[in-house]
């Protein structure tokens, strides 16, 4: 028997999780949905079945296998480590843990098998450093990383509702928009993602630099991060430069990254094709293409990487790393 709790069920990221869980066929013996307090006894389908969503103490109670979390930092550091004193192995969305030594930074196809089961808070990394380190990794292994540096842009869907609410507003010229952002969103793109820190960038940009080391396991490589929000709903597009220690070959890299699981290449440029947001929505996989030479350099790469932010780089990771401890028998 397997009972899942999500928490956060009503939000965006706990929404496509309860899709994703459905979709996947995930081995749900008993969901247990929860939000906060003002949610509780409001219905959520799965499946076909109304589940009434919970408070955090009953869910707590219930003692399930799993905890998907997607509710936010200050919420995950309070009731996270509740769920695991009760056996729950806690797999959590936001950026409470990704950087503590004692928590693992899971994406699945690549260090999933560092998992044991005394993981008891697993971290989920943040979602454009998903669709970064599912690129990065096999070429690191081919060819040696020695300095990146990335530009993203942004879906307004990696905010929440609210953000979305006010992209759409402004597109239908409403006056009265409630304004998640200090400027408006549409026609415009914003060099700021998260709140800044005291050297100036941004939370967004340094969780970009720090987190792929940990995924990846290697210190040794320089990594630039510039996170830039845009109009788009659909998923959230990265401007790669890759720096490498070794000479690489354009053909091999492409069949690195085709040969590489959750990674598909789209690069046809004869033919305009190359990923975009558009395409990704709705989707699973890391899409990558406009891969080319740097001129300006030797041993150098840029690329361009497109994945949907709440399913790769959410949901999905997530629901993937339960699948790996059901599979290795580590819940």
């Amino acid at each position: 028997k397997m009972k899942i709790a999500v928490v956060g069920a009503t939000g965006m990221v706990g929404q496509v999780m309860l899709k994703v869980l459905e979709e996947r066929n995930f081995p749900v013996t008993e969901l247990i949905p929860v939000a906060s307090e003002k949610s509780v006894g409001k219905k959520i389908s799965f499946k076909g079945n109304e589940y009434s969503i919970v408070s955090m103490q009953t869910a707590i109670d219930m003692k399930p296998e799993i905890a998907l979390f997607s509710a936010g930092g200050t919420t995950s550091l309070e009731f996270a480590p509740k769920f695991a004193e009760a056996g729950t192995t806690v797999i959590d969305n936001s950026s409470a843990f990704r950087m503590m030594e004692d928590k693992k930074l899971v994406v699945p196809e690549i260090n999933a098998t560092e998992l044991t089961k005394d993981d008891k808070i697993i971290a989920n990394p943040n979602c454009s450093t998903i669709q970064l380190v599912m690129v990065l990794h096999p070429l690191n292994l081919k060819y040696d990383l020695k300095r990146v540096i990335v530009s993203t842009y942004q879906s307004v869907t990696g905010t929440g509702k609210n953000a979305v609410d006010q992209l759409n507003a402004e597109i239908a010229g409403e006056s009265d928009v409630a304004k998640v952002y200090p400027y408006e969103i549409f026609k415009n793109a914003l060099p700021q993602c998260d709140v800044f820190a005291d050297d100036d960038y941004t939370k967004e940009e340094l969780k970009l630099m720090t987190e792929p080391k940990k995924i990846m396991g290697d210190d040794s490589f320089n990594l630039s991060a510039t996170a830039v929000r845009v109009p788009v709903q659909g998923g959230h597009s990265e401007s790669v430069n890759i720096e490498f220690e070794n000479e690489f070959d354009l053909d091999e890299v492409r069949k690195i990254l085709s040969e590489t699981p959750g990674v598909v290449v789209l690069d046809d440029v004869s033919n305009k094709i190359y990923p975009m947001p558009l395409y990704s929505e709705g989707k699973d996989e890391v899409f990558v293409g406009r891969i080319r030479r740097d001129r300006s350099q030797p041993n150098t790469l840029n690329m361009w990487i497109v994945a949907d932010n709440l399913r790769k780089g959410a949901a999905t990771n997530a629901v993937q790393i339960a699948e790996y401890l059901i599979k290795n028998q580590l819940v």
